[in-house]
């Protein structure tokens, strides 16, 4: 099963600490050699992205970030391929433990959806 999790957070935290990047990135490499880890990234923030809305009536519309109405923004992502939730939602406690040890104060969230798939499809 595979599973797409979002970071989330506050925008004026700054920059992660230079020892988290160590450790997740440590994170990484353990997921990665056990083959559950598919991919991860971060995100810049959202003054350098934009939102595109579709009306019901076939209007879209783009606004341009930061997006203020947000209280938290997605900040990077992860893709797991975990025989269970239960162990997906292990791996998001770790990354949230290595927040705590090495990011004193900071307050975030893991978001985790079960990626669906389609049998058959070529798309991955």
């Amino acid at each position: 099963m595979k599973f797409l999790t979002f970071v989330k957070s506050r925008e004026n935290q700054g920059m992660p600490p230079a020892a988290l990047m160590e450790a997740i990135t440590a994170l990484g490499v353990e997921g990665t050699k056990k083959g559950v880890l598919v991919s991860t990234g971060g995100l810049m923030p959202s003054a350098a992205g934009a939102t595109i809305r579709l009306s019901a009536d076939g209007a879209m519309a783009v606004k341009d970030g930061p997006f203020a109405e947000s209280r938290e923004v997605v900040g990077g992502w992860a893709v797991y391929d975990c025989p269970s939730k239960a162990e997906a939602i292990q791996y998001c406690k770790d990354f949230l433990a290595l927040h705590h040890t090495h990011w004193k104060g900071w307050e975030g969230e893991v978001e985790l959806r079960q990626i669906m798939e389609f049998p058959g499809s070529s798309l991955p």
